[in-house]
């Protein structure tokens, strides 16, 4: 797959104020037109906060742990971002999703400032991922080196200053989990914390099922559980983004699922890098209830 001179390594385009990744920004009036469905099931998070798992987990309950119905396509093919373009090089995200049959499952990277007015009219169901900041900055960073839609990142201080001024594509990280969970009690929405999956996936799994009103045996569930964790995906061609062309993700660069772990910034942030950060996370989440 080729990608278009004028998308590759390019600076960021803004949209009704939001940095976003330039070809994304194409033709915007795809996402305000957009119909979304009150069947719709829709994952949402600022990105790598964990939004291959949860597709891989939701679409595991979907299908009742049908591995082979998982199989049939790569992860990004089964749970189309909302918002990806690239040029005339493959189909939008919303040509794609306006092609599968309902009920759809569907991700986006948007604040909710920026979804098309369908969503607020169709009340569908969404699963909000929230990740520790320092955590996403770090795996950000390493994205942003393997993925040649986004520009260069530099050194991981001068990307820190980036994401900290929301510089970056899909803007503020600090707006965009705070709009989210101000919402939370307007909408049927899920809030869930990267960290809590982590710690226990099967209390999580369980909190999702319920919130998608499904039934599910324990021996079900527990092979959803197996099948969602890091090992598994990284060595699963339809998980680890390894079908995608070099020309879209290096990763010889960096691997599309890197660690997969909590606390991954202690081997990356100096005290100063840390303090920093402290300073002004300190400043932008003051008042908030959200704890990760």
């Amino acid at each position: 797959m080729e990608i278009p001179e004028e998308y590759h390594r390019n600076a960021l385009k803004m949209v009704l104020g939001l940095p976003m990744v330039s070809s994304f920004a194409d033709n915007w009036e795809r996402i305000d037109k957009f119909q979304f469905y009150p069947d719709d099931v829709v994952i949402a998070t600022y990105p790598k906060s964990g939004t291959t798992w949860m597709s891989e987990i939701i679409d595991l309950t979907l299908n009742d742990k049908d591995i082979k119905k998982c199989q049939r396509d790569a992860i990004y093919s089964r749970v189309v971002l909302l918002e990806s373009a690239v040029g005339q090089a493959m189909e939008t995200g919303t040509e794609l999703i306006s092609q599968m049959p309902s009920p759809r499952l569907l991700r986006t990277h948007l604040p909710i400032t920026h979804l098309p007015k369908s969503f607020w009219e169709n009340k569908c169901k969404i699963i909000y991922v929230a990740r520790n900041a320092k955590d996403v900055a770090v795996s950000s960073y390493h994205f942003r080196l393997g993925n040649r839609l986004h520009r260069e990142p530099g050194t991981l201080a001068e990307y820190l200053e980036d994401f900290m001024a929301g510089n970056v594509s899909f803007g503020s990280w600090f707006e965009h989990v705070k709009g989210w969970w101000l919402k939370r009690h307007e909408l049927r929405l899920l809030y869930i914390f990267y960290e809590d999956m982590k710690e226990d996936l099967e209390r999580e799994v369980r909190k999702l099922l319920t919130f998608l009103e499904k039934d599910m045996d324990e021996g079900v569930l527990k092979k959803i559980v197996h099948h969602a964790s890091f090992e598994v995906m990284r060595d699963n061609p339809m998980t680890n983004y390894k079908t995608l062309p070099n020309e879209l993700f290096d990763q010889d660069v960096s691997p599309f699922m890197r660690k997969g772990v909590s606390g991954d910034w202690k081997n990356h942030f100096s005290v100063a890098l840390n303090e920093r950060f402290d300073e002004d996370y300190g400043e932008k989440m003051k008042g908030s209830l959200m704890s990760f």
